[in-house]
């Protein structure tokens, strides 16, 4: 499988070898990370850097529902108190 260029089987061959290079990704990279977690067993402190990660996860999900779940108020209700401020100002 050498790649030459006016070979009918190029794009099947540049497939296959984009398959195959994915796939080593993949199987070194899973390979990275069951050493990772092997590491991570292995320490004393297991259950209490777990407790840690389950409260950061939990803050991350409350900032995220805080930015994007909350409703910004209406804009002509903001104008109103506006114009409800400003006309209470007058009238002193």
């Amino acid at each position: 499988m050498t790649g030459e260029p006016g070979r009918r089987g190029g794009l099947d061959e540049q497939a296959v070898l984009l398959a195959a290079g994915l796939a080593d990704l993949a199987v070194s990279t899973l390979g990275s990370a069951v050493g990772v977690a092997r590491g991570l067993l292995r320490r004393s402190d297991a259950a209490e850097l777990a407790a840690d990660a389950e409260h950061d996860l939990v803050a991350r999900g409350r900032l995220v529902m805080d930015r994007y779940a909350a409703v910004p108020p209406a804009h002509l209700e903001v104008l109103a108190r506006h114009a409800r401020a400003r006309r209470a100002g007058d009238d002193v």
